[in-house]
């Protein structure tokens, strides 16, 4: 089994899944070193701290927890806390450790104190994970030899490493897994200053000229995420080359992005029609996941992992015991009356 992961395509243009055209050139873009890493300021200055003392006690750093939604840098962080102390680091994702020897042949390669980066460690399969545990603990792995009333256990000692996992469902792991790391960092979306920086940078990077107000446009509608800015990013640079002078100012950036049908909040069509189907299809009454998911034509785990959360984040959506429901917000945005308006009440609108 390998231990390289590609992530899965994904044509929504806001998503913050990758797509094979982004991904040689989002690892262009990744920072390396600490400093590089903008913005999530309180986990640096944590990361900063336990990596001077590990390094100055010339031991293995502890296993290590980072959570949050996707396109937040966790990948990125691993790789930057790898780099930092001055080891490889191995890569996989839960999906892909389909058995215990899956496992044993990634652990039996590392080499001391090498990070091993498991993202999506939430869906571990459950034999897989209770061989994790000791090589977490006591950095041992038992092995079955033979089958049947022949089968012998066989215990390897493993290289001292560094486990960090990543993961955008903490209540999916179980007790035993989640409490055998060490430390726990929970990432957070970024305000549209750090996102307007990250922007600029990796115009840098791309030799993309672009004001300071042309990057601030973006990262407004970037959903508080590095990958969806660095991908809108890409498609204005596209835009600006063929339609413009090449230059990304504010009018450009929002000109484009009007064009690629992403609006000012960030929204894409697959966003508004989640919006007015809650609104106008079942008069903003609340409505089941499965039956929204039937309506917009989606997968109701897609419509709760990838759509819902910025709309919950902007205050368009809630969820209530009897379903979704769109809020006064989410009328304002589609330009309709709410429902608390009498007017609207009385057929007015």
């Amino acid at each position: 089994m390998s231990t390289v992961w590609e992530p899965d395509d994904s044509e929504r243009l806001v998503s913050a899944e990758y797509t094979d055209d982004d991904l040689e050139i989002d690892r262009s873009l990744r920072p390396r070193r600490l400093e590089e890493y903008l913005g999530q300021t309180r986990v640096k200055e944590n990361l900063a701290v336990l990596i001077e003392a590990t390094k100055g006690r010339d031991e293995q750093l502890d296993h290590m927890l980072l959570s949050g939604p996707p396109g937040l840098g966790k990948t990125t962080l691993a790789g930057v806390i790898a780099t930092e102390l001055g080891v490889q680091m191995r890569t996989t994702s839960g999906p892909a450790i389909e058995r215990a020897g899956d496992l044993a042949a990634i652990l039996t390669n590392l080499d001391e104190r090498d990070v091993l980066f498991i993202d999506e460690i939430h869906r571990l399969n459950r034999a897989v994970e209770e061989v994790l545990y000791p090589a977490m603990e006591d950095f041992k792995i038992d092995i079955v030899i033979g089958k049947g009333p022949a089968a012998r256990s066989l215990r390897l000692d493993l290289p001292k490493f560094t486990l960090i996992g990543a993961t955008t469902r903490t209540g999916l792991l179980t007790g035993p897994l989640r409490d055998r790391f060490g430390m726990a960092f929970r990432l957070e979306y970024y305000d549209p200053e750090e996102l307007a920086a990250i922007v600029t940078r990796s115009a840098g990077i791309l030799g993309v000229s672009i004001t300071p107000d042309g990057a601030a446009e973006i990262s407004r509608r970037g959903r508080g995420t590095p990958r969806l800015a660095n991908r809108l990013l890409k498609r204005v640079r596209d835009y600006a080359q063929v339609r413009r002078d090449g230059v990304v100012s504010e009018d450009v950036a929002a000109e484009a992005l009007a064009f690629f049908e992403v609006d000012h909040m960030g929204l894409d069509r697959m966003d508004i029609a989640i919006l007015e189907t809650l609104v106008e299809k079942f008069s903003g009454k609340p409505v089941g996941l499965n039956t929204l998911a039937a309506a917009v034509g989606e997968e109701p785990d897609t419509l709760e992992d990838v759509y819902e959360p910025y709309l919950l984040q902007l205050g368009f959506l809630m969820r209530t015991p009897k379903g979704r429901q769109a809020t006064s917000r989410a009328y304002e945005h589609l330009g309709l009356a709410s429902p608390a308006d009498p007017a609207a009440q009385a057929g007015l609108f």
